[in-house]
């Protein structure tokens, strides 16, 4: 048996992940598929490549495939004695069929990859882009125009660059980062194969109020030292307007008062919170007369902010 290396055939190492192995086979299958390959050669490169890439693809094949051992392409080889009995149906005898055949024959068939009816199908090519969205468009949903560059055949096989403009609609609810799949908005197949898709990677604005984590929002609070002390009840911005919120006294710098349902909706149902963090903000300028209570509040208070200090050197000694 003549050995293959499908492994440099789709010119990747042999520790490629499922993903290499797909991007150099549809890079390399657009390249020399018989419908637009002017290549003398195309068609048996395009089978080359296709029986690699449904060896590599399938994890029990190719682990039966990396267990014939590395060898030179076109070298005469054996497979080990046990071989047949871990991956075949039963004993082989090796000499007179083809590593494709060999390999097709452990899903039981002899069909060749990429022929249905005697034709030649490849799906088409997905494309990938950034659709960049204000906060607001994630609470309430959006549609974007989307202008690509993409690869196309014309009619005579040849590979050029064409303009083609999508519009996208992004649910309510879409999180930075998050990966939306448009089904059939990428290239087109050939040979009768399905279109590819088109995915988009969300990416949010960043907010000049909120920052975001998943359907959480978080916003800074800042409060007075007296609202900290004494509670208040202050108005706090949302995604849908104004809220009162209930501030307990005692609250410190650093607390985090949560705003029930007041994030960004989820997908499905039900809606993030929104989280107030406590800033103490003390005022810069002084009138005399706050001066004064300041002076006096100094003055007849007990409350030591560092009392700790003292108590961890004391434990100390």
């Amino acid at each position: 048996m003549k050995y293959k290396d499908y492994y440099k055939v789709l010119g990747i190492e042999r520790s490629a992940d499922i993903d290499a192995i797909k991007k150099a086979y549809r890079k390399l299958a657009h390249k020399y598929h018989p419908d637009v390959s002017k290549d003398p050669a195309g068609e048996e490169k395009f089978k080359e490549i296709a029986d690699a890439y449904q060896t590599l693809k399938d994890p029990e094949k190719r682990a039966a495939y990396d267990q014939l051992g590395s060898h030179q392409p076109g070298q005469d080889f054996q497979p080990p004695p046990d071989w047949g009995s871990r991956f075949g149906e039963g004993a082989h005898s090796f000499d007179d069929i083809d590593l494709s055949e060999l390999f097709a024959g452990l899903s039981g068939g002899r069909r060749r990859p990429g022929r249905e009816g005697g034709a030649f199908q490849m799906p088409g090519q997905d494309y990938e882009v950034t659709a960049h969205i204000t906060l607001d468009d994630a609470a309430s949903g959006t549609t974007v125009d989307l202008n690509l560059t993409v690869p196309d055949y014309d009619e005579h096989g040849r590979l050029h660059r064409v303009e083609r403009s999508f519009k996208a609609r992004i649910p309510k609810g879409a999180t930075d980062g998050q990966r939306l799949r448009l089904r059939g908005k990428g290239g087109k197949g050939v040979g009768g194969g399905p279109d590819g898709d088109l995915y988009l990677n969300i990416a949010l604005h960043a907010h000049a109020l909120y920052r975001v984590s998943g359907h959480d929002l978080y916003l800074d609070l800042p409060l007075a030292p007296w609202e900290a002390a004494l509670g208040a009840v202050v108005e706090v911005p949302t995604l849908v307007g104004s809220v009162h919120l209930k501030v307990p006294p005692g609250t410190h710098a650093g607390q985090k008062l949560r705003l029930a349902k007041r994030g960004l909706p989820k997908p499905r149902e039900g809606e993030g919170d929104l989280f107030a963090i406590v800033q103490i903000v003390v005022p810069t300028v002084l009138s005399e007369r706050e001066r004064a209570l300041f002076k006096e509040l100094s003055d007849g208070s007990t409350f030591n902010p560092r009392g700790h200090f003292e108590q961890e050197a004391k434990n100390a000694n």
